[in-house]
């Protein structure tokens, strides 16, 4: 299993998605329900960007900052 980091570009501002997944495909999938579920009504996603993804072991984990970005 991996741990996944997304950023998600919407309407110009970087949301940050956290995923655990066994495979790049799948991530990118729960992506797309995770904002389904926080979302009333879907918005129209500009990017989907993997930034950083980190194998399981014993633990694993992300710090995320407000002014960290890759845009």
């Amino acid at each position: 299993m991996n741990l996944y980091r997304f950023e998600v570009t919407i309407k110009e501002k970087p949301i940050h998605v956290i995923i655990v997944a066994d495979s790049n495909e799948k991530a990118f999938e729960l992506v797309d329900i995770e904002l389904e579920k926080h979302y009333l009504k879907m918005p129209e996603v500009d990017d989907i960007s993997l930034y950083e993804k980190r194998k399981i072991k014993n633990g694993a984990g992300f710090v995320l900052s407000e002014f960290e970005t890759i845009l």
